[in-house]
This record gives structure tokens, sequence and C-alpha cells, in this order.
């Protein structure tokens, strides 16, 4: 597990490329055979990929926690993004299709993760916050989702959005995910964008081509940057910063928010002529 720390705007706006990947871009979280996991000090937020292949993963417990086990002082979204697959928590099991969802509350002890096949693995996308009480396990299935429709052809952002943890849905202490997958055609999310000084973000890019990339803009919204991204990708988003993408391809990614407040309108907009 690694740890990423902090980061004040001020540093932030004198990074080079090199630098800003370093500090803001999660690119081999997801390996076969293998959980992979980052300890943010955004939060505390913990961003975690998962590809069993052969054989089940057990998720261990890291050092770093100093915990007796995972969940004993957090709550755990998860999200397939690969073929299908399974979680088993405390010897109950969750059967996750492409975009289904699995809510894990704190005081769960064990958790593994598997795929139905090796040759179509599933890839499960993991977020993790604090947690003060424990609320039931819940799956989530895509097909439950009502999404809301956003965006038009004009301005290349004809988008559906679908909220899996949240205040009206699968209840949490404070984590807080959802997807949203952008028509044909349409290539920008989030413009016009904003921030949101009581939560931090994760943007999780995926169903997009391996020939294709995201340009996921970054920054004060009067100093931007940008991270050139690639399927299975992940941002930091620090509460002080614009989170915007545009891709060369439609696409796919999972929202996960952690912080002071669970209230998914609570954010700041940015009037498009302020962007610098």
């Amino acid at each position: 597990m690694q740890v990423y720390h902090a980061i004040h705007p001020a540093h932030a706006k004198g990074m080079d490329t090199a630098a800003l990947r370093e500090h803001f871009l999660l690119d081999t979280l997801f390996t076969e055979g293998e959980i992979n996991l980052a300890y943010t000090l955004y939060d505390r937020m913990i961003v975690g990929g998962v590809v069993p292949t052969t054989h089940a993963l057990a998720l261990l417990n890291p050092e770093k926690l100093r915990a007796s086990f995972f969940l004993e002082r957090r709550e755990l979204g998860i999200i397939n993004a690969g073929g299908a697959g399974f979680v088993v928590a405390d010897g109950l099991r969750y059967d996750l299709n492409t975009k289904d969802g699995l809510y894990l509350g704190k005081g769960t002890q064990e958790i593994s993760f598997g795929s139905d096949s090796a040759n179509n693995p599933a890839k499960f996308y993991l977020n993790s916050t604090p947690a003060h009480m424990a609320y039931p396990a819940a799956i989530i299935a895509h097909s439950s989702i009502s999404p809301v429709a956003l965006g038009t052809v004009d301005t290349a952002n004809e988008r559906s959005i679908y909220k899996y943890i949240h205040l009206e849905g699968v209840r949490s202490c404070q984590l807080v995910m959802g997807m949203t997958i952008l028509n044909r055609g349409s290539i920008w999310n989030t413009m016009p964008t904003h921030v949101h000084d009581r939560r931090m973000e994760a943007y999780f890019y995926f169903d997009l081509p391996d020939n294709q990339r995201i340009f996921h803009f970054m920054g004060e919204p009067t100093e931007t940057r940008h991270l050139v991204m690639k399927n299975l990708d992940v941002a930091l988003s620090p509460a002080w910063s614009i989170h915007s993408g545009a891709g060369t391809s439609n696409y796919a990614f999972v929202w996960g928010m952690g912080g002071e407040n669970q209230d998914y309108s609570d954010m700041d907009a940015v009037p498009m002529a302020s962007i610098r």
C-alpha cells in the first residue's frame, strides 16, 4: 500500500508533468493476480484495484492502518469494471456483474475477491473511508439504478449519472460513490466544472479503448493543470481542485468522495469565464 501525502495548491502550481503524475495519478492499481492499494492523506481515503484470476485474493490488513483488520474503523465501496466476479465477506458471497457495486460496512472482518473466469477477470475498484458506525452490507445492481441524464450533443457531454452509495440510496458513514457513462460522440465530463471544499474526490476512468486517452483537468480554477490518462487510471482530486476531463473517445468513470458531508449537490460552480 503506497502513501500519497496531501499537496498544497501553492505547491501544485509549480509542479512539472512528472511531479503532477507522481502525486495525483494512480496508474498501476490493476495488475492481474494482485491487490494494489493507495492510502491518501485526502480525508484518509484508500483507493484500490483488485484483479483476481485463477484464485481468490484476500484483502489483508496493511500495517499502516494500525488496526486489527482492514474494516475495523473503515467502510468500503466496490464497483466491478471487468468481467463477472464475486466478493466473499464474512462467509457471505456477493456476485457482481460488470458495473455492479457492493457496500461493506465497518466491522466486516474477512473479505476476498474472485473472478468467474480467469480469461475475463473481474476488475474491482475500491474506495474506503474512515467510519464511525456500522451500516449493513448492500449489493447495488447497475441495472437497478435509474440514471440521471445530463448534457447535450451540442456541448459533447451527453451522459448518464448513476448514484450507488449516497444519502438517498445505499447508506454509509461518509463514503459517496457513483458512475458516469458518456454517450457515443460525447467526450466532456463535469464541464462546466466545480470544486467542493468539504470533500475530496477520486476519478477512476474505464471502458476506454487502449489506444485512446483522457485529458483530466485539475488544479485551482485560475491555475489549471492536466494529466494524460489511460484506461483503468485514477486521478486524486483535492478539495481545492477542479475535476473535469475530455477523452479522445467516449468512456465511463467512477467518482468516489469522502469528507465532511454526503450532500451530492454541495459544490461550488466555477463560471466558465473564470477558468484559466
